[in-house]
This record gives structure tokens, C-alpha cells and sequence, in this order.
């Protein structure tokens, strides 16, 4: 199999030049936390300022589960946006895709700061801001794989697993910077102002953040493993044809394993900040606070766990967090509702570690699931249905249970069955961490053995 792998010499080199490695890492840390601080900074808005601006003729409860219905329609965006930009992304390359959805995004975001509100503007100020979501969704449904597979598959073997989390601290990242945008906002004016016209801010102040990721992205270099496919000639027709033909398994049960890490983060970052404002009487700036708090621990442990999954495999270290986030649902609302400050953090802070061991290989585990010639498309469109099955219905269907039975453990019981979800699905799976991701066969169709079929497996004496 060897005439369907990249030339060694140009891999190792590729793969073993730590100032190349620190600049693609850097170029796609910045990229996914622009992406994600313009995604999450909606989240934001949408929990504290949107039922205000863009429903207001509704009761709070109907203007809330509207406004995060907004929110929602990203992730069906994210979802179309995968197929678009994972063909192109496998048929053209991940630099250009990585550019045209960063750009794309941005747009759309600083627009969103521009739309009249409802008073201003009718029904259009509501149907204009889904649209420019779904421009969104449709950027980020382009980003988030391609940033993966920069790392990913540039990096030695034995630090795939740490270099793929570094991607996934753009989340974490990204919202502890939209949170920290609107709470020097909120701290800046008045409340009435922070309606009228304060929200705006962030989004505007996003171009800025653009402008650099552009920047750093117009020099990084093509991966190894796409040159292999396009030297071989072998690149897929239509990948999403091939993805769906062949390795549909691997997409469902991917996404599946990914569900309970969109639930839970949505559940920290949208569901729990409306909660303890409304129901328990925190502060804005308490639950934004918390947030942070949350998101600062998480940049810490996420290449912590990264790491960890390059020693012990990547299954052990995502069970291990699916199952603390299921043992954590409970405890976390227990805590919330003492109504204490100090326990408040301890709950988010707990549910956050479960979240970052979960996440923080996720993104290896994906990509290692394909082969090099639908990669593109198979790890983003299984990321992105998991967001649509978990962090599109959580923040609804959460709101919809509080609302109905005034009772936490509602929403902690839906964490819990998305976390046995995602358990289900990872024991399915294979462990994935010593194949071989440069061979340019498509995913097996066997979903317990991923790559075993079609791809040699690396050793150590392979990275030369």
C-alpha cells in the first residue's frame, strides 16, 4: 500500500519541524476562536438582550424559546455548511476552505451588530438576524474541520491527540472572550443602554478579530496528507457520495459519541446563564463571572487531556468524561440551586472538567476516524450533526422543561440521557490513535475496526 502514501521524507519533515508545528497550531487556535467567539457571542446575546430587542411582543418565556430558536437554526446551517465546505475541503484542499469561512463568518457577524431592532424594523429585524445565523452556520460548518485537519495532520503521530485539542480550545477561548465583551459592555453602561445599543459592540469589535486570523492563515502551508491524495491522483469525485455510500456508520456513531459535549457546553454557556439569572436571581455579570471561570479551567485542561490521550489511547480519556458529565448532571443543579455564589462556581467549574476530558481528544478521535480522501467531509459533518442533535435542541428543549415542571432535575435528567447516548455510540467505536491517517484509502465500512482494513498501522518507526 505504500504507492497510496506520502513520500516519508516530505511527512517526517512536515511533521517533526516544532517551529512549523507552533505556527499551523497557532494559525488554527486563532482561526476556531474567532469562529467560535463570533458563534457563542450570539449565545450570549440570545439568553440576556434578543427576547428584548427582537421579540418583544411576546411573554418573556415564548420571546426566550424564540430567541434561542434563532440560535437553533445555526446548527442545521452548520450542518449544510459541513457538506459544502468538507466537498470543496476534499476536492480543493483545507488552506482555501479555512480562508473563505473565516471571512464569511466575520461578515456576517459584524452585520448582525448592524440590524435594526424590532421597534425599528418590524418582523424583517427577526428574519434578518436568522439569516445572518445561518450565514454563520454555515461558516463554522466549514471551519472547525479544516482547522483540525491543519493540525492533525501535520503532527508527529505520537502528538496528534495533544496538537488536535489545541483547535478545541477555541471554544473554551472564544466564549470566555464574547462573555468578557459583553460583561465590560454591561459594566460600561447603563441597562437600558446595554439594550439599545450596547449588545452591538462585541459584534462589531469581531472584524478586528477577523482580520487577524486572515492574516495569520495566508501563511500556513497545505498538509501532507492531501498532497499524498492529490500526487495519487486519487481525490473523490463527490466525497459526500463516497462519505454517505461507504462510511455512514462512521458519521452517525461519531456524532452520536459527540452529543453529551454540545449538550453539556450549551447547557454552561446559554441554558444555566438564563437559569440562574431568572430563576435563582444572579446577576449578569455573576453568571457571565461563572462562565469565564469555567472557560479559563477549560484552556487548561483540554491540551491537558489532549496529551493524556497520545499515552493511554482515545477512547479511555473520552469515556472517562462522558461518564463524569453524566455523574455531574445532578450534583451540578444541587449545588446551583443553594442559590450560593461559591457553590455556583464549584458546580460550573466540575461539569467543566467533565466537559474538557470529553473534548479535548475529540477532535483526533474524528479525524482519525476517515480516510484522508473524505476526511474533510466525514469529521465535519459528524461534529456538526452531533451540534445539531445536542447544542441546537439544548438550549429549547431545557427552557421548555424548566418552564413546564419548575423543577432542575429536569434539565439534569436530559444531560444524563445524552451523556448514556454518547456511551452507547464510543463503545461501538474503535480505539483509533495508532493508525495510520497518511493512506489514502476511503474509511472502512466496518465502524469496530476504523481504518484497520484499509490502513497500515504506524509505528513509531514510521515517522523517520
Amino acid at each position: 500500500m505504500s504507492q497510496h502514501v506520502h513520500s516519508p521524507a516530505g511527512t517526517a519533515s512536515a511533521r517533526l519541524d516544532a517551529a512549523k508545528m507552533k505556527k499551523i497550531a497557532m494559525a488554527s487556535v486563532i482561526g476556531t476562536t474567532v469562529e467560535w467567539y463570533d458563534l457563542f457571542l450570539f449565545g450570549t446575546a440570545s439568553a440576556l438582550v434578543f427576547n428584548k430587542i427582537f421579540f418583544p411582543s411576546f411573554d418573556p418565556l415564548v420571546g426566550t424559546l424564540l430567541a434561542f430558536g434563532t440560535f437553533a437554526a445555526a446548527y442545521l446551517a452548520r450542518t449544510i455548511g459541513a457538506i459544502i465546505f468538507g466537498h470543496f475541503g476534499d476536492r480543493l484542499g483545507r488552506k482555501s476552505m479555512l480562508l473563505v469561512s473565516l471571512l464569511t463568518m466575520g461578515a456576517a457577524t459584524f452585520a448582525i451588530g448592524l440590524v435594526p431592532d424590532y421597534n425599528t424594523f418590524g418582523v424583517w429585524a427577526p428574519l434578518l438576524l436568522l439569516t445572518l445565523r445561518v450565514i454563520q452556520g454555515l461558516a463554522l460548518g466549514g471551519e472547525w474541520g479544516g482547522a483540525v485537519l491543519m493540525t492533525v495532520e501535520h503532527a508527529p503521530s505520537n502528538r496528534r491527540g495533544f496538537y488536535g485539542s489545541l483547535v478545541q480550545i477555541g471554544v473554551p477561548v472564544g466564549t470566555l472572550i464574547a462573555n468578557l465583551a459583553f460583561l465590560l459592555v454591561a459594566a460600561s453602561v447603563s441597562a437600558d443602554a446595554l439594550v439599545s445599543w450596547g449588545w452591538r459592540i462585541p459584534f462589531l469589535a469581531s472584524a478586528l478579530l477577523v482580520a487577524v486570523g486572515i492574516y495569520i492563515r495566508l501563511n500556513i502551508e497545505e498538509t501532507p496528507s492531501f498532497h499524498a491524495v492529490r500526487e495519487a491522483g486519487a481525490k473523490a469525485k463527490l466525497p459526500f457520495a463516497s462519505l454517505m455510500r461507504d462510511h455512514w456508520k462512521q458519521v452517525l456513531l461519531g456524532a452520536v459519541a459527540t452529543l453529551s459535549t454540545g449538550s453539556t457546553f450549551t447547557l454552561i454557556t446559554a441554558t444555566a446563564v438564563a437559569y440562574g439569572k431568572k430563576d435563582l436571581g444572579h446577576s449578569d455579570t455573576t453568571m457571565l463571572i461563572a462562565v469565564m471561570a469555567a472557560c479559563a479551567l477549560c484552556f487548561v485542561l483540554i491540551p491537558f487531556f489532549g496529551r493524556l490521550s497520545d499515552r493511554v489511547g482515545r477512547k479511555p480519556i473520552i469515556l472517562a468524561g462522558v461518564s463524569a458529565e453524566a455523574l455531574v448532571a445532578f450534583p451540578m443543579f444541587w449545588l446551583m440551586d443553594t442559590k450560593s455564589v461559591a457553590l455556583l462556581f464549584v458546580a460550573y467549574l466540575a461539569m467543566m472538567t467533565a466537559f474538557a476530558a470529553h473534548y479535548g481528544p475529540l477532535a483526533t478521535f474524528l479525524a482519525e476516524l476517515f480516510g484522508t480522501k473524505v476526511r474533510y467531509s466525514g469529521l465535519s459533518l459528524a461534529y456538526m450533526l452531533s451540534g445539531l442533535l445536542g447544542s441546537a435542541t439544548t438550549p429549547f428543549i431545557t427552557t421548555w422543561l424548566l418552564g413546564v415542571t419548575h423543577q432542575s432535575s429536569s434539565v439534569a435528567w436530559f444531560i444524563l440521557v445524552s451523556a448514556g447516548l454518547s456511551l452507547a455510540a464510543l463503545v461501538v467505536l474503535a480505539e483509533t490513535r495508532r493508525s495510520n491517517i497518511d493512506v489514502v484509502e476511503g474509511a472502512p465500512a466496518d465502524t469496530q475496526l476504523p481504518l484497520a482494513q484499509t490502513q497500515t498501522q504506524l509505528t513509531e518507526t514510521e515517522v523517520h
